[in-house]
């Protein structure tokens, strides 16, 4: 019996030990530091700090400004970059567990690495390449230099790995995440799983609104004849797609100062010395699902194709999930693929899809050549590559132009089918046959009007009366969004109705924290206040509130906090009548009053009360709210305290190009600071203070400005 019982458990041994070898996770190959320093020895950097910390990188080449940048930019925010890079490779779930899994399996199954290994060498210039190459290889100095900071199998990074954070991510800000999610309808495990793709792969808050303002003003609109341009992309405070500032200039002609997202070796939205421009979020129709006919639903192998049997490109993606110590779980998941593009099973049946940004790698390539652009037909000229598939786009340069283009890389379709719905997977009739050409987004140009602007909200919207593009002019499939925001109809009562803006105009309006009638949150209030029927004492406190409510998201203001946060539980966090939400207003009224009252003693509290912004030692008001264009999206439950300010209004440039000539004046002001991960860095939240009360900072554009107040100035590498 005892020789039984040992051999017994001898067994059970051999098995756990089978168990523990094969979920623990293998070494990554070795980094060679000593290879990253003798690389960095070809790139010429020189990069100085700024009284603010913001670094300023000047360099012979723009390959060596961007290998300055990776340097500068780890320095202030390796983990994050480090996340994009595993995220990007399809490795983050090896690094933080499950909720990276499905982003794990959709950059194998949308074909991100496939598309970028067959067309870098072909879709990508010399000079591209040379600059992602030269950001790669300061980011691999930065990980030779500080090897304990770095996580084993980062380093080192490639060029390649630069272009994945552009295919892999941008496709998801028009909203390919809520797309694919719909193609699971009734699985809801992996619907939430789906839904938290953007959660996982941006770490946008859950709800947290990804939306910007942008405006611009001619000569003919401003009182003394300047050019002026309002960058104000709206973003999370914290994260992949959280905003870093930087100044680049190289001997080849580059010179832009703007910010850029960690893992971009180029700025994103800023201005140079003639010309600047900023992007807002837009959701045109860039995707498509087709119901294909399978040879069998669980396992297929092949669909029908033009009345013939075609065989699916079956792939395996391998990956890995973190469980606990040194043991991840391995995970292999076929991926499949027709002339469509990448085809998913699902119980309501195997659909295909094709997206906008599909197997395009070029993306980076165009922002590329606009921080190049130093006229206007050169930035033009980029944005006709269309490789930056969604992303309205605001203009203003030195000569005086201005324009506004709803950018989108709009898939040239066949007429004859819904477009809005699943389409047929069995014919060549419904195969994108490319893209339309640039010229047929919806546009203004140099309005007669004097004014572009954009809130997220209709392009039809987006200048003076009569300079509008027309909606009739556009096909349906075009999918172009026509909605509404708070942000858009107070932009044009502001810009839209001044006929000659000052520059202190042309800033404070920026900054309004004001309702509009017509927008969500006031329509929500209206409505309560015009179907209250008198009776119940609490629901009577409020609606008499929500009466003598200013309408402003100001610190001092009584009702905002139950006007604002009652219209987000009623109307949806983004307040567009999606996501979580109570349909009942008086519900919704009704439990935000009781939050209140039960964590502030009162149904009115001060705005400043409720929403609160947090960074290091500073717990602050702060005014703006949900869909002002001083917007402030709060995170966090009003059952739980106040809510706690996470999003909106972050990196904000201004740029006025004088009608004498010469170099414009730059403003720029960020959230937090420079150092974004550093807590014991004094530029971990010194521009707060600044942010918080509106202000600006001007940033020393020459040699000799910078230096005089310059805390640091070195060469990595040297």
């Amino acid at each position: 019996m005892g020789k039984i019982l040992w051999a017994g458990l001898g067994l059970i041994g051999v098995a756990l030990l089978g168990v523990a070898v094969w979920l623990w996770t293998p070494a990554p190959a070795a980094f060679d530091g000593d290879a990253a320093r003798e690389a960095a020895k070809a790139y010429d950097a020189r990069i100085i700090r700024d009284r603010f910390g913001v670094p300023h990188i000047y360099g012979p080449r723009d390959a060596d400004v961007a290998f300055g940048l990776a340097y500068a930019h780890a320095e202030d925010d390796w983990a994050t970059i480090e996340e994009v890079v595993f995220f990007s490779r399809g490795t983050l779930a090896q690094q933080n567990g499950k909720d990276a899994a499905i982003p794990d399996y959709l950059i194998a199954a949308l074909g991100v690495w496939s598309a970028i290994d067959e067309n870098y060498e072909s879709d990508l210039s010399p000079a591209t390449r040379d600059l992602v190459e030269g950001y790669a290889a300061g980011i691999n100095l930065w990980c030779a230099q500080a090897r304990g900071n770095c996580a084993p199998g980062a380093a080192p990074v490639t060029g390649p790995d630069v272009i994945a954070g552009f295919v892999a991510r941008t496709p998801f800000f028009y909203g390919l995440g809520d797309n694919l999610a719909a193609l699971f309808d009734g699985e809801e495990e992996i619907q939430e799983a789906a839904n938290d793709a953007l959660h996982a792969m941006l770490r946008v808050p859950p709800g947290a609104e990804t939306g910007s303002n942008a405006m611009a003003v001619a000569p003919s609109r401003a009182d003394d004849g300047d050019t002026r341009l309002m960058v104000n992309s709206h973003q999370p405070y914290e994260g992949p797609v959280a905003w870093y500032e930087a100044r680049v200039k190289s001997d080849e002609g580059w010179d832009m100062i703007g910010a850029l997202f960690p893992g971009a070796p180029m700025i994103l939205v800023g201005a140079g010395p003639t010309l600047g421009w900023a992007h807002t979020v837009n959701k045109p129709d860039l995707f498509d699902a087709y119901a294909l006919t399978v040879d069998d639903p669980e396992t297929p192998t092949k669909y029908m194709f033009d009345g013939e049997w075609r065989d699916l490109e079956i792939n395996t993606a391998k990956f890995r999930v973190k469980l606990f110590g040194p043991f991840s779980l391995p995970v292999t998941r076929k991926t499949y693929r027709s002339v469509y593009g990448p085809v998913f099973p699902t119980e309501g049946g195997v659909y295909a899809v094709a997206f906008g940004g599909m197997d395009d790698i070029r993306a980076a390539e165009q922002w590329y050549r606009m921080n190049k652009a130093t006229t206007f037909s050169e930035w033009r000229g980029a944005m006709e590559m269309s490789a930056i598939p969604s992303l309205n786009a605001v203009y203003a340069d030195e000569e005086g132009n201005i324009a506004y283009y709803y950018n989108v890389a709009i898939p040239e379709r066949a007429e004859g089918f819904d477009w809005s719905g699943v389409v047929p997977g069995d014919t060549s009739e419904t195969l994108w046959k490319g893209r339309r050409p640039f010229s047929d987004v919806p546009s203004v140009v140099n309005p007669d009007s004097g004014y572009v602007v954009n809130a997220n909200h209709s392009p039809f919207e987006s200048s003076g009366e009569g300079d509008n593009p027309v909606a009739e002019d556009f096909p349906p499939h075009y999918g172009v969004m026509i909605r509404r925001t708070n942000r858009g109809l107070r932009i044009q009562e502001l810009y839209g109705s001044d006929p000659e803006i000052t520059e202190d105009e042309f800033l404070s309006y920026k900054m309004d924290i004001a309702y509009a009638q017509g927008s969500r949150v006031m329509e929500t209030v209206e409505a309560l206040i015009d179907d209250h029927m008198p009776g119940d004492p609490l629901l009577d406190e409020a609606v008499a509130i929500l009466q003598r409510w200013d309408r402003t998201a100001a610190p001092e203001s009584r009702g905002a906090g139950l006007a604002l946060l009652t219209a987000q539980r009623a109307r949806g966090y983004l307040l567009n009548d999606q996501g979580e939400r109570e349909t009942n207003y008086a519900a919704a009224l009704r439990e935000t009053a009781e939050a209140l009252q039960k964590n502030f003693g009162r149904i009115d509290p001060e705005w400043r009360e409720v929403m609160r912004f947090k960074r290091g030692d500073i717990d602050a008001e702060i005014d703006g709210g949900p869909d002002t264009l001083r917007a402030v999206w709060p995170t966090g439950d009003i059952a739980d305290g106040p809510v706690r300010a996470a999003g909106g209004d972050t990196y904000i440039l201004y740029a006025d190009w004088p009608a004498g000539g010469g170099e414009p004046e730059i403003r720029t002001i960020h959230q937090y600071g420079a150092a974004t991960l550093d807590e014991t860095s004094p530029h971990y939240a010194d521009q707060a203070p600044l942010f918080l009360a509106g202000e600006w900072k001007s940033p020393p554009m020459d040699l000799d400005a910078l230096m005089a107040e310059a805390t640091r100035d070195y060469w990595p590498g040297k």
